[in-house]
């Protein structure tokens, strides 16, 4: 029979993703966007197999009418407290009500449950609204990736391009936990459509290190890549503490720079590293490695 799964979130980056790899199967797909309407999620409604229906967060019969007949939904939504919190409770609620049977939070990170509190916001706010997941009278699954692979090229400085060096903080032998947008969409689409996916589903793209990635891209490039110590992971948070504290932005942008340090504590203290993962649960997959992005970023 096919599932009917409604995407929160759909229009953003992962969420397109996510409903792109969901139309590789047999699947119903609803696009959740507000009343006053998206081009974007209009783009997504005129292709086969997807239709698009509205409500915004605060009216709950709207939600719960949305998802009438639907059996999993997919949060793929980002941003702060008002969405990561506020909103998808206001999501779980009206899907508890409407019989939905499973909910996949939008988490799509590394393991956020044991990091120290006051040490990442974004994290935080996660975990906080997995407690409410964890009491609501429905099936729920995370899917825990690390940090999406695409941070290595973009605005996080972990890499030195210009420099020739790859930063660490504390140990260049801290195992980093990666995965592509793309794997992580093809993950989802597939939990979504197993009943019997547990609660947490951990998977990662590649595992690297510092020393790794600064092998990786001399032999990429075919010139030397030093690592370059930056201090520790507790310095590094102190830092980001000031930062956060300085931050014009204050706690309503999703991603400040001190929201980037503070991921890079989580990892680089190895809090957040991923300890079961199971790149085969769903069976063998090409999975994008780190090697692959760097070289197609050179590439470019």
């Amino acid at each position: 029979m096919t599932t009917t799964v409604l995407v929160a979130g759909a229009t953003g980056d992962l969420g397109g993703r996510i409903v792109r790899a969901l139309r590789q199967h047999d699947t119903s797909v609803r696009v959740l966007t507000r009343t006053d309407g998206s081009p974007a999620a209009e783009r997504l409604g005129a292709e086969d197999g997807v239709e698009v229906v509205r409500a915004d967060y605060g009216d709950h019969a709207g939600l719960v009418s949305a998802l009438a007949g639907v059996e999993v939904v997919v949060s793929a939504v980002s941003g702060t407290r008002p969405v990561i919190v506020d909103a998808q409770r206001a999501l779980l609620a009206a899907a508890v009500e409407a019989g939905v049977a499973r909910f996949i939070p939008s988490d799509y990170a590394a393991d956020y449950r044991s990091i120290t509190p006051g040490s990442n916001r974004n994290f935080e706010l996660r975990r906080e609204f997995a407690a409410d997941v964890d009491a609501a009278p429905i099936r729920a699954t995370s899917i825990l990736n690390g940090a999406f692979t695409d941070m290595l090229t973009g605005q996080a400085p972990l890499i030195l391009f210009d420099r020739q060096r790859v930063l660490y903080w504390s140990s260049p032998d801290q195992v980093l936990d990666f995965t592509t947008k793309d794997d992580v969409a093809r993950t989802t689409a597939l939990v979504a459509l197993d009943p019997a996916a547990p609660r947490v589903v951990e998977v990662a793209g590649d595992r690297v290190t510092s020393r790794s990635i600064a092998e990786t891209m001399s032999r990429l490039t075919g010139t030397p890549f030093r690592l370059q110590w930056a201090g520790t992971a507790g310095t590094l948070s102190a830092m980001a503490r000031v930062g956060r504290r300085l931050s014009r932005a204050g706690d309503d942008e999703p991603f400040p720079a001190w929201q980037g340090m503070q991921y890079f504590v989580s990892m680089f203290s190895g809090e957040a590293e991923l300890h079961h993962v199971d790149d085969d649960r769903y069976g063998p997959y090409e999975w994008t490695s780190v090697e692959d992005v760097l070289a197609a970023h050179l590439a470019a």
